[in-house]
């Protein structure tokens, strides 16, 4: 006896092939059945409700409102200008080294520690002085400058 030409493996690997090919036409077919080609622009238009969905139906015009152009801000709006007195705060300071040149001053409205440099100074500073400061962004965070001690009320 002879011994077929197919093996077992052979007849697989062909029943997978031909599953494969029919599995490609059919999704082909639906593909053609859903597409937009030939449809007509009307069939093909999408309107967006006052919600923001998107529907087929166009809007009711009635309930349309009325913008008017100058109204629509484009860009960043413009800052208002910025008071002088607004800028400047006070604290106290909780450390100042003469030698290295630098320290802290505890702001009071935010609590904050904010760094000093012994050139931002207008006046000689020590520890527990009253100060006022402006603010300013450096590299590193913020710093304070044109730092002037408040002089005391004691007696």
């Amino acid at each position: 006896m002879d011994r077929s030409q197919g093996t077992f493996n052979k007849k697989e690997k062909e029943k997978k092939k031909l599953k494969k090919r029919k599995d490609k036409e059919k999704k082909k077919e639906e593909r053609k059945a859903n597409s937009d080609k030939g449809k007509s622009e009307d069939e093909m238009i999408a309107y967006v409700d006052a919600y923001g969905n998107i529907s087929s139906t166009p809007p009711d015009p009635s309930q349309r409102k009325k913008v008017n152009a100058a109204d629509i801000q484009i860009g960043v709006p413009k800052r208002e200008a910025i008071d002088p007195a607004d800028l400047i705060r006070k604290g106290t300071v909780t450390f100042f080294n003469d030698s290295k040149g630098f320290g802290f001053i505890q702001d009071h409205e935010s609590q904050e520690r904010i760094f000093v440099h012994i050139n931002s100074l207008e006046s000689p500073l020590k520890e527990n002085d009253q100060v006022t400061f402006e603010l300013e962004r450096s590299i590193k965070g913020m710093t304070a400058i044109k730092v002037k001690v408040i002089p005391s009320t004691k007696a």
